[in-house]
This record gives C-alpha cells, sequence and structure tokens, in this order.
C-alpha cells in the first residue's frame, strides 16, 4: 500500500513508518515544515492544505498528529495547542479526501483518556465517553475524524500507554526509576491500558489490511494492570525496586498536575475487545513482556 502519515517524526510515527517500509508499503510523509525530501510533503493546518497532489495518490492515511500531551504545562495556550494540533489537523485532512477517490482508509489518532475515569471496570470500544478535558478533546477528534467522505473507512485509535525504549512515558520516568525513586502513583490501584510499540505497529498494519473493521478500536494490550502492577514491571526490568510510592508532587513536576490528575490517576481497563475479535495476535501478551521489550 501507499499511506500517507501525519505526524510521522514523533515516537510512535517514526517507528510505523519504519515499520511499514520494512514491510513493503510505500510511506509519505505529512510534514508541518517545506519539504526537505523526496517522501514528504506539506501540510497546512492553519491554511486547511495539504501540498500538491494531497491525498490523491495515497491508498490509506494514518493521522497521529498532535502536540504531546506530557511535553509542557497545560495552560490556556497549550490546551488549545493541544486541541488544534489534533482536531484541526484532522478536518485538514478530512476536507482533503474530498480531492482524493483512490483514498479509502483513514486511521485517526485518539486515546484511551476517552473513557475518563472509570475506575476498574472493563472498558470496550462501544463503552460511553468520560467528563474531562481529555475525554472532551478525544470525543472532538474523534467526531472530526468521523466527517471523512462516503465510501471512506474510518478507525479512530484509542491509545493506550505505548511502551518503548526511546521514550514516552517510560522515558518520562526512567531515570526517576533508576535512582531507585519510581513506584506506584497516588493509590496504585487505578488502571493503566498499555501496549508496546511493536504490537502498536503491527496493530496498526493489520487496520489497513483488515478492510471489515471500522469506528473505535482500543489499541491496548490484552491485560491492562492497576498502576502498581505497571511501576512493579517497569522497575523489574530496569532492575531496580519500586516499594516506595512516587510523591504526587514528583510526579507532578515530571508531568504536570493537572495531567498526574486527568491522565495518571484516572482508571482505564480498556481491553482490545475489536483486536481480538478480528483475530489479531499480540506478541507481547503481558506487562512484564512488553516491559522488557521497551528497556
Amino acid at each position: 500500500m501507499r499511506i500517507a502519515i501525519a505526524g510521522a517524526s514523533g515516537l510512535i510515527g517514526s517507528t510505523l513508518t519504519q515499520h511499514l517500509r520494512d514491510h513493503g508499503h510505500e510511506v509519505v510523509r505529512l510534514v508541518r515544515h517545506a519539504p526537505r525530501d523526496a517522501d514528504e510533503r506539506r501540510i497546512d493546518s492553519s491554511a486547511r492544505t495539504i501540498e500538491s497532489p494531497g491525498l490523491s495518490d495515497v491508498d490509506a492515511v494514518v493521522n497521529l498528529a498532535g502536540v504531546g500531551i506530557a511535553d509542557g504545562r497545560w495552560t490556556g495556550e497549550r490546551k488549545r495547542a493541544m486541541r488544534a494540533s489534533r482536531v484541526v489537523t484532522t478536518e485538514t485532512i478530512v476536507e482533503a479526501l474530498a480531492d482524493a477517490p483512490r483514498c479509502k482508509t483513514l486511521l485517526n489518532g485518539s486515546a484511551v483518556g476517552y473513557y475518563g475515569d472509570q475506575g476498574s471496570r472493563e472498558l470496550r470500544e462501544d463503552d460511553v465517553y468520560g467528563r474531562d478535558y481529555l475525554a472532551n478533546l478525544c470525543v472532538a477528534w474523534e467526531k472530526a475524524a468521523g466527517l471523512a467522505p462516503e465510501g471512506v473507512r474510518v478507525v479512530t485509535l484509542r491509545t493506550g500507554h505505548v511502551l518503548s525504549r526511546e521514550g514516552g512515558i517510560l522515558g518520562k520516568q526512567r531515570l526517576i526509576y533508576q535512582l531507585g525513586f519510581g513506584g506506584p502513583i497516588g493509590s496504585g490501584e487505578q488502571y493503566v491500558s498499555w501496549i508496546s510499540i511493536e504490537d502498536y505497529c503491527r496493530a496498526v498494519e493489520f487496520l489497513l489490511t483488515h478492510p471489515e473493521v471500522s469506528g473505535p478500536v482500543n489499541m491496548t494490550g490484552p491485560a491492562p494492570v492497576p498502576q502498581a502492577e505497571f511501576s512493579r514491571a517497569f522497575a523489574h526490568a530496569l532492575g531496580r525496586p519500586a516499594k516506595m510510592p512516587m510523591p504526587l508532587p514528583l510526579a507532578s513536576l515530571v508531568f504536570t498536575k493537572e495531567m498526574v490528575q486527568d491522565a495518571l490517576l484516572a482508571s482505564q481497563n480498556a481491553v482490545p475487545a475489536k483486536l481480538l475479535e478480528h483475530g489479531f495476535q499480540f506478541r507481547h501478551r503481558t506487562v512484564d513482556e512488553a516491559m522488557d521489550a521497551a528497556t
């Protein structure tokens, strides 16, 4: 397939780009800057344009664009940037699809934050959305993708914490754990939905090549765990202890206070029901397996 990827320079996007190329697909990277390489094409969300030929020469588009949730303080300005980089970029892609009859598939970013704080209840793709900031952001993000032209298959990727040795949530905490200060955040009872970056990329390719799957898909491993277990698995993979709870002020310093409240203390036991129902096979089925692969 010939696939356009927005957000290809990020941790997930760059890994996905290489994975797809390694498996015989051609990738066009949608970038915000002036193109520097033959495989780059500029997308300008402020002008709602994609450089010619737009999306007319691709079979599918994967939109992972978005300002990092954990990359800065959640000021009013940053929240506006987080929303615009997701919703407006999605709207730009959707509008370009109107002039791209060849492109019949849109895989669009979302997150398990869609569900809000749901305690220990198992969450499948048909469960209701939450009411906090991240949930509202995900709802708007998915709604924008849902406006794709008739005949375009839309899949919204409700992604959990992606575990990678290159960065992400583990990269933010790695030094703390290596120094022996890592541990559960809060009570440690809140559920964490995770997925290894290898399985994430494999699942995206699976969804690209299985046209019978549409709508929301939980991009999570098959066994979400309480945060205390997640912490223990990370520490064990690093050969370090994780007995003391991580002080909330320290967690807030690393992730920002509002993110700790909405994303790290919120409990989401989201299971990959659709992936499993359609026969996807995970390589990392437990958090220990995923942590070993990511450390």
